[in-house]
């Protein structure tokens, strides 16, 4: 068994525009950021699809502000998910594709994740509030 099973992941919810838009990016690149792009596409493929009027509130879609904790080191942070393009981490952006971003989306308030970092290692992301775009 593999540490990356999604049955040890907590149930996900995305809308289904976005899994769309994630799946044409992630496709796209596959080559570039293969461990992302299959990590992503692991996650739409598991993920309950909503049209976006019936998504939760407490969801973490694209745009959203979310703030987690690392369990790891204990720290917490509050980042806007957004496509490559919007990306500056300096700004508080984070792209979908880098592993923290793909492990956020379709997650709720509340839940955690075992999630693989950059360099591989496992480490428990926590989601403690969400706030979507008006």
């Amino acid at each position: 068994m593999t540490t990356r099973s999604p049955a040890k992941r907590p149930p996900i919810h995305m809308i289904d525009t976005e899994a769309d838009t994630l799946t044409d990016l992630a496709l796209a690149q596959q080559e570039r950021s293969p461990v992302v792009s299959e990590l992503l596409i692991e996650e739409i493929n598991r993920a309950k699809i909503h049209p976006a009027n019936k998504i939760p509130a407490d969801v973490v879609t694209m745009h959203a502000q979310v703030e987690f904790v690392d369990e790891a080191n204990g720290a917490s942070r509050t980042v806007e998910l957004v496509y490559p393009a919007d990306a500056d981490i300096a700004a508080g952006r984070v792209s979908i594709m880098t592993p923290v971003g793909a492990g956020l989306i379709g997650m709720r308030e509340g839940q955690s994740i075992l999630w693989p970092d950059r360099d591989g290692q496992q480490r428990r992301l926590s989601i403690v509030k969400v706030r979507r775009a008006a």
